[in-house]
């Protein structure tokens, strides 16, 4: 792995706490993973067994240069490829919001693993809300594209992604809001500005 990965790892305060609810030797597949930086950090702290998907041409090079097994498909169109429950952990972190078929992505997501693992900016905090109130769509570090260069199709607060899991049927197991890397938990709606959700298919219907 480049010393610029490692360092990028090293910074990345939701690759430790991603890193936290992830069991030593797993199965992780990284949905959306880039230049395979989380995985890379994931097989170095936890040993994990690690597979990622991107469609990407450039993210595929960088992949396999930082020694990570990836497969170029587009998630839009399922997973076909992989067996049901064949991972530990599903992940997609920062990359929800890009989604076109949301619902069919955490559906796959739960049909492919035990456990889903996924991060988004938090489109409710407070200085996306002023932003808006300026009459301007917000820009910030975990939003970082300008309203016409955005890859962000479905940015949601994080009172709607648990209003459409407890909708589909999902179980929220662990939450943590950060906000430039510490932890809020007061008001994490408004002070929170990235999300990292861990969750399960529910064996019956619920709410929050």
């Amino acid at each position: 792995m480049s010393t610029e990965i490692v360092r990028e790892a090293e910074n990345r305060r939701d690759f430790a706490l991603i890193a936290e609810w992830v069991q030593p030797k797993s199965k992780v597949l990284d949905l959306g993973c880039g230049d395979g930086s989380l995985l890379a950090f994931l097989r170095d702290k936890l040993e994990v067994k690690g597979y990622g998907v991107d469609k990407d041409d450039a993210n595929l090079l960088a992949c396999i240069s930082n020694g990570i097994s990836v497969i170029q498909m587009d998630l839009e169109a399922g997973l076909a490829g992989f067996d049901s429950l064949s991972f530990d952990y599903v992940v997609l972190s920062q990359t929800l919001q890009a989604m076109v078929n949301t619902e069919g992505v955490l559906r796959e997501m739960l049909r492919v693993g035990k456990q889903g693992i996924i991060t988004f900016p938090n489109f409710g905090y407070w200085r996306h809300r002023i932003q808006l109130m300026a009459g301007h769509m917000p820009v910030s570090d975990n939003l970082p594209h300008q309203w016409y260069n955005t890859p962000n199709l479905h940015l949601c607060t994080i009172d709607d992604f648990e209003a459409l899991c407890a909708k589909m049927n999902i179980r929220i197991t662990d939450r943590i809001v950060i906000n430039e890397g510490d932890t809020v938990s007061f008001m994490p709606n408004l002070l929170g500005s990235l999300a990292i959700y861990r969750f399960e298919q529910a064996a019956w219907p619920i709410s929050y």
